[in-house]
């Protein structure tokens, strides 16, 4: 069970708060996709290696998006918020069910701990 991965110099993990930026070919112009949200799993071996992206769309319906590791469609990755050290678990599917101010609670939980590991609550 990887609980983080790197693509293209950009370590994330499980947790954590990401942009995916893919390049859409339209014809013959190309466009950026954008999708945000919280990397709830990651799956797979290496060659065939996923992560699950959940985000919270309109009407608080939860949209999930599976992305290959080796995509060619994928630009890059921009990392938000970091959430990997807030969490207890390899798989969020339990978030799923979760309101949207309790899953806020995991990058609670990740800064927290890392103002502590960092040493400013001496």
């Amino acid at each position: 069970m990887a609980l983080k991965i790197t693509l293209k110099e950009v370590e994330f993990g499980i947790g954590d708060k990401i942009r995916v930026v893919q390049k859409i070919k339209d014809g013959d112009k190309t466009r950026e996709s954008f999708f945000e949200g919280m990397v709830i799993a990651i799956r797979g071996r290496e060659p065939g290696k996923t992560f699950v992206v959940r985000k919270m769309a309109e009407g608080g319906i939860g949209v999930e998006k599976i992305f290959p590791l080796n995509l060619p469609s994928i630009d890059r990755i921009l990392v938000i918020k970091k959430g990997t050290e807030g969490v207890r678990r390899a798989k969020l599917y339990y978030t799923r069910e979760k309101a949207p101010t309790e899953v806020e609670m995991i990058f609670k939980r990740a800064a927290v701990r890392a103002s502590i590991k960092s040493g400013k609550n001496k």
